[in-house]
């Protein structure tokens, strides 16, 4: 009763919630991705481009390698865009990111995937499932440990390592190995279910049609089990249908015994990304989270 209630206050929100704003950040978010930024590599890294997992041009990712690798962890971002746009060079998505944790002895992986109107949600899944096996599968010949995966994505990209990190064997990717913990930032699309059953923004239209079967599918919340990977969500206070979209998951999270963390931040949606390995109070918040899943990882962020 307690998260039936919950849910409807959500959808409710989510649709009341400053769409004007939102809206202007959905602009804003989508001029960033014509724009790829580059890196801002530390001393002595090294950025290996384009690196296939498909035959499709979108089926590429990049890696950015420390200077010294051993055993080193592995950083896996998915960008976001409203599932139709963005790119995995956007200076918001790898910049800080590369320039904090890359010189702490962290391996990044910054992936692309197909996109509306090619490819739904269910197939950006798979392609972003079929990257992260691949990356896994590689990454001992870069120094780095297949078995210390950290997912991290930014709004689309949040909803799709959530639901990832949520149900991993959900995908059936052959030779996919379980990540230790996931960072989804700002997404408002952890009941998808919830948001398409009250009124709702028009971008979750075109990628989740009318189906309700299908939006249940796509929803992290549904797809959530016993041992699934620790999260951390990162919600704009801006926003109301982020935070209680994030309260809920982490709510329905706890009922299973899996851990779940929400992570309050008074930046906008854009900044929630952009922001995130800056130094400041933010940052070092995330990699409390980070520092907790693994002892090796808590040293190097010393």
């Amino acid at each position: 009763m307690v998260l039936a209630l919950l849910l409807a206050v959500s959808a409710q929100a989510a649709g009341a919630g400053p769409l004007r704003d939102r809206l202007r950040e959905i602009r804003a978010e989508r001029q960033a991705s014509a724009a790829p930024g580059e890196a801002n590599l530390p001393s002595g890294a090294q950025h290996l481009g384009n690196i296939a997992y498909g035959s499709h041009p979108a089926q590429r990712f990049d890696v950015y390698l420390p200077a010294r690798t051993e055993a080193a962890p592995v950083i896996f971002v998915v960008h976001g865009g409203a599932w139709k746009w963005g790119d995995k060079e956007m200076g918001r998505v790898v910049d800080a990111k590369v320039a904090r944790w890359v010189s702490r002895g962290f391996i990044l992986v910054s992936t692309n995937y197909r996109m509306l109107p090619d490819a739904a949600p269910d197939a950006q899944l798979q392609d972003v499932a079929r990257a992260l096996a691949v990356a896994q599968d590689k990454a001992p010949s870069w120094g780095g440990d297949p078995q210390r995966f950290v997912l991290m994505g930014h709004s689309a990209g949040a909803h799709l390592v959530a639901l990832l990190g949520a149900a991993p064997r959900y995908t059936g990717e052959p030779g996919l190995r379980p990540v230790i913990g996931t960072v989804a930032l700002d997404s408002a699309a952890m009941d998808v279910t919830a948001i398409m059953n009250h009124r709702h923004l028009p971008l979750y239209d075109a990628p989740f049609g009318k189906d309700p079967v299908y939006w249940q599918a796509m929803s992290p919340i549904q797809a959530l089990a016993p041992g699934a990977a620790p999260l951390l969500s990162v919600c704009s206070t801006r926003r109301d249908d982020s935070c209680l979209q994030a309260d809920l998951f982490a709510a329905r999270a706890g009922q299973l015994g899996v851990r779940a963390e929400v992570l309050r931040e008074d930046l906008s949606h854009g900044d929630i990304n952009a922001q995130l390995g800056q130094p400041g109070a933010y940052t070092s918040a995330v990699e409390r989270f980070l520092g907790s899943l693994d002892n090796g990882i808590a040293r190097r962020l010393q």
